[in-house]
């Protein structure tokens, strides 16, 4: 399974970005292979408007089935990736990629 994350780093020990559609990073984690990919988001902060539909396609073409965020994605963004079934999980903002991890596996954040 891949997860995604919204993060300020693209490593374990990264800060998670709280934002959504203007998230620094989109860390993917590979849980069968063991692996990160990320996507450089910080020229979304250029974006006058559209940054959630913009990241959101991006991060459909990553492929994560689910997502780790802070605050969630605004209502355009949001209808965007629950028509492509993806889980996402809020509540994250204040934690690290791994604490971020952690606690979705133990069910501790938020279903948006």
């Amino acid at each position: 399974m891949k997860i995604a994350f919204t993060t300020k780093g693209t490593e374990w020990e990264s800060e998670m970005d709280p934002r959504f559609g203007r998230t620094e990073f989109i860390l993917v984690y590979d849980d069968e292979k063991d692996e990160f990919t990320s996507f450089d988001n910080r020229e979304i902060e250029n974006e006058a408007h559209g940054a959630g539909p913009k990241t959101s396609q991006k991060l459909f073409e990553m492929g994560p089935q689910v997502l780790l965020t802070g605050n969630g994605p605004g209502g355009n963004a949001a209808t965007i990736l629950q028509k492509t079934g993806m889980k996402i999980y809020i509540g994250a903002g204040q934690m690290s990629v791994k604490e971020a991890f952690e606690a979705y596996k133990n069910n501790s954040l938020k279903e948006f």
